[in-house]
């Protein structure tokens, strides 16, 4: 009796430890997202709405944990650790933190490169940026799965700038890809490189005098408190693309590789959506509770003028040069 006993209690344990294997099996995957900013963000929307189509298309139980207000730090450190296959799955990321696996990632970016959102939206949606995703795939081993942005970028200032003259001499923070450097410098300021946490410190310190970024940026880093100058230079309409690590990618089943896939290209049209049409709203609603001034422009023609030859020559340098006239051409 005793042996049968020990041979049924044998089998209750191999029961018990293959229920545990398969349960373990069945876990549901989590994937986990970084963004800066809080929820208000056009970016965060963007993920919050990636994350509800991925559920929408693979039909299965999945986690997400988005990891919001820099808490995991900065879109570089995000872009680094879905390079390396750790800690952050998904993000949105500026094609400026690309530029170390790929030269004309950050160029899809760059100022004056676009004529206004429509020009904007027709180069996107005829996936004329598919060279520079195949790079930063294959360099990088992170996927740009879909494009969002949309902010119009201004200069924001402690002085008002309304035109090139008032322009000459600016200390500006720029984006640390070169081609920014190189237009402001060419249009006559003054830029340097700072660390986007950094700017607020560096303006209401007299390190720099102004930076530049699209309303969501302004409104979220509260840049109008040391620059509450909005000078209208509208010198750039941006692209944020919506990445995912390639390791991460790799190690996931088919279906859900799909859903990724076809969620990614809808979540970033969706931020687009959302980023575009609350860029104006915004400004105008902190204009009129007094927190900026909006400063017009007079010679946005001149300063694209003055940055054109700068951007014909970098994107020849970069071997960019077939897409930037694919993009001019359209």
């Amino acid at each position: 009796m005793n042996a049968l006993i020990r041979v049924s209690l044998r089998l209750v344990a191999v029961c018990i430890a293959a229920v545990a294997l398969t349960a373990h099996a069945q876990q549901p995957i989590t994937l986990h997202g970084a963004v800066q900013f809080n929820d208000d963000h056009a970016f965060n929307k963007a993920l919050v709405r990636f994350e509800e189509l991925v559920k929408k298309y693979y039909g299965k139980p999945i986690n997400f944990v988005l990891h919001k207000n820099s808490e995991l730090g900065l879109e570089k450190d995000y872009f680094a650790y879905m390079n390396q296959g750790i800690s952050v799955d998904y993000g949105i990321v500026s094609p400026a933190h690309m530029s170390t696996f790929s030269k004309a990632a950050p160029f899809i970016d760059a100022p004056f490169l676009f004529r206004d959102l429509d020009h904007w939206n027709k180069v996107l949606d005829a996936d004329t940026l598919k060279p520079v995703a195949d790079e930063v795939s294959a360099k990088a081993d992170v996927m740009l799965i879909g494009f969002a942005g949309g902010g119009t970028r201004n200069i924001f200032a402690n002085k008002p700038v309304h035109n090139m003259a008032e322009l000459k001499g600016l200390k500006v923070r720029v984006q640390g890809a070169p081609i920014w450097s190189k237009t402001f410098a060419a249009i006559g300021m003054s830029p340097t490189v700072i660390a986007y946490d950094e700017i607020y410190n560096a303006i209401q310190n007299g390190v720099i005098q102004a930076g530049e970024n699209e309303a969501a940026g302004v409104e979220a880093m509260k840049f109008y408190e040391v620059g509450p100058n909005i000078n209208m230079t509208q010198h750039a309409i941006t692209i944020r693309p919506i990445c995912f690590s390639g390791k991460t990618f790799k190690k996931l089943p088919p279906d859900l590789q799909a859903a990724i896939l076809k969620a990614g290209k809808e979540a970033g049209v969706y931020g687009r959506q959302v980023e575009s049409s609350q860029d104006t709203a915004k400004l105008e609603a902190m204009e009129k509770a007094g927190k900026l001034k909006r400063i017009p422009f007079t010679d946005r023609a001149a300063m694209k003028k003055a940055a054109d030859p700068v951007m014909a020559d970098y994107a020849k340098e970069i071997g960019a040069d077939a897409i930037y006239a694919k993009i001019n051409s359209m």
